[in-house]
């Protein structure tokens, strides 16, 4: 197992440097500045999906529900979904959940997990294990409503048959009245350089063997057959019920796409 070392730079971590979080080494700000050289953007798709997550986990809030579980959390700071809900549903439990042991070890020192929150390291890959988890197993009652939140997960999972999988079987272990919060980078936004996308991803080891190119929209529509998309269905995020004032920028040249699915 991979242990902590801060020489090395961290995903998470990076990506905390990247939202203005202090939970961060000199490696990760530099793998941060190689990055942004190379994709400037990058800050700008992080803010607009940290909104796009404030504004889902309250439409499921308002909606009632009280059971979340993040998986693939990375660090649980900057506007995760604890702290989303604690001003409008401080009742929830949530469990965040990643395969990465630094961002367990980390979320452990920065999280009171004595109340209403859990962290806990497993894999997408096996929902039955990660759902089955004794932790998620006494925090979570998946006979109530209970909303999942994938947020890029998918993104790094190359296997399209394994994904489907994935995702049905989440939904098969659900309540009625549950919810997946989702969201997918895509490659075919109409004013994206796909191309740069694509080196980028390759650059990071986000794609590899015969895979060249990120999935497009329809490829990824397809993994929520079988689930109602709460409307506006599944969309560029910023354009995701945008607040007065947003979107921030134009949802045709963003290239990731997210959505609210409830299992009817």
């Amino acid at each position: 197992m991979r242990g902590f070392d801060p020489r090395v730079p961290n995903e998470a971590r990076v990506l905390d440097f990247m939202m203005g979080g202090k939970d961060n080494f000199a490696a990760d700000r530099k793998a941060a500045a190689e990055i942004l050289e190379f994709a400037p953007e990058i800050p700008m798709m992080i803010r607009e999906s940290r909104k796009f997550l404030a504004r889902t986990v309250r439409y499921l809030a308002e909606h009632g529900v009280r059971q979340y579980v993040d998986i693939g959390c990375g660090l649980p700071t900057q506007g995760s979904v604890h702290q989303i809900l604690e001003p409008i549903a401080p009742e929830s439990k949530v469990v965040y959940v990643d395969n990465d042991p630094v961002v367990i070890v980390h979320s452990n020192a920065l999280i009171d997990t004595t109340g209403t929150i859990r962290v806990v390291q497993a894999d997408v890959r096996e929902p039955d294990a990660l759902l089955d988890h004794p932790v998620v197993a006494a925090h979570i009652d998946l006979k109530e409503p209970t909303a999942i939140v994938v947020q890029s997960v998918f993104t790094t999972i190359l296997d399209d048959a394994l994904v489907a999988r994935t995702i049905q079987r989440l939904a098969d272990r659900l309540a009625t009245g549950s919810y997946l919060l989702f969201s997918h980078a895509v490659g075919d936004p109409p004013d994206a350089d796909t191309a740069k996308l694509a080196d980028l991803f390759h650059q990071h080891y986000l794609l590899e063997g015969d895979r060249t190119e990120p999935r497009t929209r329809a490829e990824v529509a397809r993994f929520l057959t079988g689930l109602d998309l709460v409307p506006p269905g599944l969309v560029p995020m910023p354009a995701w019920r945008p607040l007065p004032g947003e979107p921030t920028v134009d949802p045709d040249s963003f290239w990731a796409i997210g959505g609210i699915a409830r299992k009817p």
